[in-house]
């Protein structure tokens, strides 16, 4: 097995390191001893100095090349003003660790915490211990007195990162910035969002498993799923790719090839082998939308790729590994495809460890302007032009996509067209009242083109109870009733209506049982849903 080659990272001893005549020689120097133990061979040396002191780290990487011959040394001037002030020193130790290349595949990496000052330790010890520095930690010593040597011991620690939990949950601004990340930096208000973002990012960072995201089209969860990929690259968790596929667009054959690929022959039309999907996820992340929409062959071949990492290509008795984490999205109610028997349960048991709903635009409506504003400034780095609108159109618009009967079917793929048609025909880079008041008008006639529950609601009742049982219903509840028998039949299933009913009571309670209370209601007169639902 081929050893790969050792690169430490170290600050420079202003004091231990120091010395230019002959007698250095005679003294213990952390940095340079390091690199004389021949049961550690040195590749490479990323020596951090500030910047007072280059000639002293210049002095070291010479004594290194005297030392130790193979082992190139690399010097990276730090500007501080007081080595001592833990916030300036975590900042700029943090800065350089975001912006080094590291690669762990090729490369074991060190941070050697002897030098430097004790908040400079610390500081490495923390950022080791978070995997901003995926490496492990050497401590060196000199021997005892009565032994003159300069070369000194070493000793390697491989930290436990389970232990350290409680001192990583003290950097609030480091979560902060990772569920801001996960949001695209939009400052969202719902504080129910808020809540599930903070527990996708624990998660994301914390656990390989595999995480299901449920939510209407268009609620942003590809968006999400690739956010998540490129925070757990960041810390150096996930180096493979990421692979995004709608399972809605395969069948058959070609589904199989694509997901675990194909030798040549397997079926009409496979000339030449392929690796498929799950191949090219090896080491990364993929993201399996609509996994609903997978073929019972599918299902199973995915159930065994997930518990063993491997599988075998379609065509092909000879198995092939692949070791990816695993996203799904849906926006169907899977637990119900199960219990019709059109979803494996043993899968969803393995899908549903980690599940998030994310809510669509019409339950986070004090979400709208922070999106609205986002939106805008995607649209000026996409294209270069910065779109503006005054307080009136903004706040019209924004009374216009907050109120009921504003649909936002599609959500927030919705509200990116919209905002993009106005910046686009926004003269001079400002929407202007006309601009907006023809896109509300395009808006509303698309969304009365769809079902509308409020269309027709006594010949919904009628066609529902009969004449007879209507006519002991009041007026005010016939209006609900229809709105909700509507509802129900615009829903794929009686948990996604319960949802849409909901939205705002569901917020502000514990446990939801959003089906449970949909039945109470439609029980109170003589209904069920599967009266309810048939259209």
């Amino acid at each position: 097995m081929k050893v790969k080659p050792t690169v430490v990272l170290g600050i420079l001893g202003s004091v231990l390191d120091s010395g230019f005549h002959q007698e250095r020689w005679h003294k213990w120097r952390p940095t340079v001893s390091l690199c004389q133990h021949e049961d550690l061979l040195v590749s490479r040396f990323e020596l951090i100095h500030q910047t007072p002191h280059l000639d002293i780290a210049r002095c070291v990487a010479a004594d290194i090349g005297r030392v130790s011959p193979g082992t190139a040394v690399r010097l990276h001037a730090q500007e501080l003003k007081n080595p001592w002030d833990f916030e300036e020193v975590f900042a700029s130790l943090h800065e350089f660790a975001r912006h080094y290349t590291f690669d762990p595949e090729k490369e074991d990496y060190l941070v050697h915490i002897t030098t430097g000052t004790h908040v400079q330790q610390i500081c490495l010890f923390l950022l080791t211990e978070s995997r901003h520095f995926p490496a492990r930690l050497v401590q060196t010593s000199p021997k005892e007195r009565k032994v003159k040597s300069p070369d000194g011991t070493h000793s390697i620690i491989d930290l436990d990162l389970s232990r350290y939990d409680r001192i990583a949950s003290r950097f609030g601004k480091e979560a902060t910035e990772a569920r801001t990340f996960l949001k695209s930096g939009i400052e969202t208000r719902n504080a129910g969002f808020n809540r599930l973002i903070e527990q996708i990012e624990h998660v994301a960072i914390h656990s390989r498993d595999p995480v299901l995201l449920m939510g209407p089209t268009g609620a942003g969860k590809s968006r999400l799923a690739r956010r998540i990929y490129e925070l757990k690259k960041a810390r150096h968790q996930i180096k493979g790719a990421f692979v995004e596929v709608n399972s809605a667009t395969l069948r058959g054959d070609a589904a199989m090839s694509a997901l675990f690929g194909h030798v040549k022959g397997a079926f009409t039309g496979a000339v030449k082998d392929r690796a498929g999907l799950l191949r090219a996820a090896d080491g990364g992340l993929l993201f399996l939308d609509e996994v609903g929409e997978l073929g019972p062959d599918e299902q199973a071949m995915l159930l065994r790729a997930l518990e063993e990492k491997r599988f075998p290509p379609h065509g092909s008795d000879v198995e092939v590994s692949s070791d990816f984490q695993l996203i799904t999205g849906t926006n169907r109610d899977l637990s119900e495809r199960v219990r019709e028997g059109r979803f494996r349960e043993d899968l969803m048991a393995r899908l549903n460890l980690w599940t998030f709903r994310l809510p669509g635009l019409r339950e986070r409506a004090e979400d709208i302007e922070p999106n609205l504003d986002y939106e805008l400034e995607q649209f000026a780095r996409k294209h270069g032009t910065r779109v503006t609108l005054s307080r009136e159109v903004r706040e019209a618009f924004l009374r216009f996509a907050r109120a009921p009967e504003s649909r936002w079917s599609a959500n927030f793929r919705d509200l990116n067209a919209a905002v993009t048609r106005m910046a686009t025909l926004a003269e001079g880079g400002r929407i202007t009242g006309a601009v907006l008041d023809d896109e509300l008008a395009r808006l509303r006639a698309a969304w009365s083109e769809e079902p509308d529950s409020e269309k027709d609601g006594g010949e919904i009742l009628e066609g529902v109870l009969g004449a007879k049982r209507l006519e002991a219903i009041d007026p005010f509840d016939r209006v609900q009733l229809a709105y909700v028998i509507g509802v129900c039949r615009e829903s794929r299933t009686q948990s996604d209506a319960g949802r849409k009913l909901f939205q705002v009571t569901r917020l502000q309670r514990k446990h939801t049982n959003d089906a449970d209370r949909l039945s109470k209601y439609l029980a109170r007169f003589g209904l069920d849903w599967g009266e309810v639902s048939q259209k």
